[in-house]
Formats: structure tokens, C-alpha cells, sequence
């Protein structure tokens, strides 16, 4: 076991969940052809949001009859809109296995009011799949931010489904694939894989979804900024780049640049593999450890992304207190900012492990996280 510091030390020390590390060798100069001080709608600015969208499209492979819109308010902003627009057609299963997806839960059930079935599973897990009615609307993340978790693929989803599937992809999108036959809504932010900055949201809708959306009034009034038809139409500005409301240029930019490194490094396939590399490096320290472990259960849903860890010492009295003083003594030697487990799951350590993140920082993370492991173990041990 490592007791003495590592040499080595992650050259970007960033592994928060989000906003997530910039593309490798960002610098403030690449964002200088942003239209700083030019509206949105002026020819330069729709042509931006057009090209963040026909880039978007490119790279994720959506099919050309998905609308693809940039949206307020981050992925928040982009499942609400579709919450609040789609539900209530017809009966809602809704699938929960970490807080985000407990989040939508709350919505539905407890603002929108519908009477849903709720199907949760516990961190480290996810729900039977095989039991979802998915000729009901079916509401599910795909990969679960702050559980580790993920759909391991789509082959549960019918082709033939009666309802809609909603799918929060924040997490998981450009650094895992999206079957888009089985998805009819797929919202994310670009702060996550692409290393964005906050504030906006994408929304991709399916035809089906476009027929929904044309075809049914939800019972409740709906607040402007989620409003996406009118005259009982789509309004096909809103994925053409002409936002519902005003866009930081800036971030825009700065998106674009993402895609275009994307671009540059060969693509969706690239994006993933460097994540699945980012993921490997901490599947092969953890795997003869017996002081640490996934909080995935099953290897197959364990995410690539948002890689959660859990302390099994049987030395540790207090998990959470044990777990937190790890992540402040990574944070103070400058070799893991913002690695702590988000706040409502189990205690532990979540390292980003996105397509922006190099293989070589996360390798070099792993003695650290031992180094700091065995440090507190002493600090308690003197403390009793």
C-alpha cells in the first residue's frame, strides 16, 4: 500500500461532475470569434446557434427527423420542458435510481400531479427493465450523475412502444450511445462530456414527440420559457438556433470549440473510448483492492462517466465523515478538486471520467486516493 506521497500528480487536477474539465489545451484565446455584444438573432449569432446544432447532430449521429433545440437552463431546463409539455397524454411509469431521477419523480407526482407509476431502485443499482410498460411514457436517466450508473444498453425499449420514452442524457451523451429509435425525447447539457459552461440545455425530440407535442394540450398552463408550439404547430425557429431566450454568445462559442476538438480527435467513437480508458484506469486499481469498491453492483451498468466509489474498510466508523475527509486531503494537495460523492448518495468519492479528462491524470489520481485512504485511517486510529 502506498504510504508515502506519490510522485506522481494528475496534470489537471479537475474531476468535478460539473461543470466538467475543459477540452485538453483550452485556453480563453480559442473563444475570440465569439460575437460578443451582438444579439442572438443578428445573422452571426443564428448562424452560431445553427452551427451548434448541425454539430450536434453530426457528431451524436441524430437521425435528420429529430429536432435538436438549445434551451435555458441547463439539462433541468430541457427535461422540464419536456415534462410539463408531453405528460398527461397517457399513463407515466417513472424510473428512478439516483437523486436526479427522484427529482423528476417529484415533479411529476407532486407538481404535475399525475398519478405515475414509480419504479426506484437504490444507488449502485438500477430497476428491472423488464417490468417497464413502455406503451406507457416512460421518464428514466440513462446514466445516473451521482449514483454511477447506467443503462448497459437500449434492447429493453420496444420499437413498437405505445408511449414516449424521456431520457436524461446529460451524463451519458457523446460519451456513450444513444439508440435513437428507442428514444423519443434526449436532453443534456453540454457542461458535462464536452466540458461546456453552465446555463444551457439541449433538447432532441423524436417525430413522435413532435406529433405529441402538436396533438395534446396539457391540462395545466404552461410558463413561456417551456412553450414550444403555437396554432397547435411546432415552433420549428426554436431548432433552427432561434432560442426561446437570450443565449450567452459566449458559451455558445466555447461549445463550438468543444465540438470542433471532438470533431478533431475522430468523433463519437473517440469521445467514448476515451471515457471507457478513463473508467479502465479505475476498474484495474480498485479490482484487487478490498478498502474500496464501485457503487455499480453489476459491472455491465457501471458507468463510464461518472465513475462512484465506496470505502469497504471494515475500520471505517463513520463513513461519511471518513469519506469527506479523503476528498478534503485529495483537494488540498492539488491532485482532485470537487471528488467528493454528491451530497444525497451513499458516502464515497465520484472522479469525472468524461471524454475531456486525459487517461494519464486518472492514473496517476489512483496512488493518491490510496495515499490519502491510508492517511485518514491513521488519523482516526490516533484519534481514538
Amino acid at each position: 500500500m502506498v504510504k508515502t506521497t506519490p510522485a506522481a500528480r494528475p496534470a489537471n487536477p479537475r474531476f468535478s461532475s460539473g461543470p466538467c474539465a475543459k477540452i485538453p489545451g483550452f485556453s480563453l484565446d480559442m473563444l475570440a470569434d465569439a460575437p460578443l455584444g451582438r444579439s442572438h438573432r443578428a445573422t452571426i449569432g443564428k448562424a452560431k446557434l445553427k452551427e451548434a446544432i448541425d454539430l450536434t447532430r453530426e457528431l451524436l449521429g441524430v437521425p435528420a427527423d429529430f429536432r435538436i433545440g438549445i434551451v435555458p437552463a441547463s439539462d433541468t431546463g430541457a427535461v422540464e420542458m419536456a415534462l410539463w409539455s408531453l405528460l398527461g397524454a397517457r399513463p407515466v411509469e417513472m424510473l428512478a435510481w439516483e437523486s436526479f431521477g427522484e427529482g423528476w419523480v417529484t415533479d411529476v407526482v407532486k407538481q404535475l400531479k399525475l398519478d405515475a407509476t414509480v419504479r426506484k431502485a437504490p444507488y449502485g443499482e438500477i430497476v428491472d427493465l423488464a417490468a417497464v410498460d413502455f406503451d406507457k411514457d416512460v421518464v428514466f436517466t440513462w446514466n445516473g450523475t451521482t449514483s454511477g450508473v447506467r443503462l448497459p444498453n437500449g434492447d429493453a425499449i420496444p420499437a413498437d412502444r405505445a408511449g414516449l420514452t424521456i431520457c436524461d442524457a446529460t451524463s451519458a451523451a457523446f460519451a456513450m450511445d444513444l439508440p435513437w429509435t428507442k428514444l423519443d425525447v434526449v436532453t443534456f447539457s453540454w457542461q458535462k462530456v464536452l466540458g461546456g459552461e453552465g446555463g444551457h440545455g439541449v433538447l432532441i425530440l423524436s417525430p413522435r414527440a413532435v406529433a405529441r407535442l402538436e396533438s395534446y394540450t396539457p391540462a395545466w398552463p404552461l410558463p413561456k420559457i417551456f412553450r414550444m408550439t403555437k396554432g397547435g404547430k411546432l415552433i420549428e425557429g426554436i431548432f433552427v438556433g432561434e432560442t426561446i431566450n437570450t443565449p450567452s454568445m459566449l458559451c455558445v462559442e466555447d461549445y463550438l470549440v468543444s465540438l470542433k476538438w471532438a470533431q478533431s480527435i475522430g468523433g463519437q467513437a473517440s469521445l467514448k473510448a476515451r471515457a471507457e480508458a478513463n473508467a479502465k484506469a479505475i476498474a484495474d486499481f480498485i479490482a484487487d483492492k478490498d478498502w474500496i469498491a464501485n457503487l455499480a453492483t453489476d459491472p455491465a451498468t457501471a458507468s463510464t462517466t461518472s465513475v462512484c466509489l465506496k470505502f469497504t474498510d471494515p475500520r471505517i466508523r463513520d463513513g461519511a465523515a471518513f469519506a469527506k475527509a479523503v476528498a478534503k486531503r485529495l483537494e488540498k494537495e492539488g491532485v482532485a478538486l470537487d471528488a467528493g460523492a454528491y451530497r444525497d448518495a451513499p458516502p464515497g468519492l465520484r472522479i469525472w471520467c468524461g471524454s475531456t479528462v486525459e487517461t494519464a491524470d486518472v492514473a496517476a489520481l489512483m496512488p493518491w486516493i490510496e495515499w490519502a485512504f491510508l492517511a485518514e485511517i491513521d488519523a482516526q486510529a490516533v484519534a481514538a
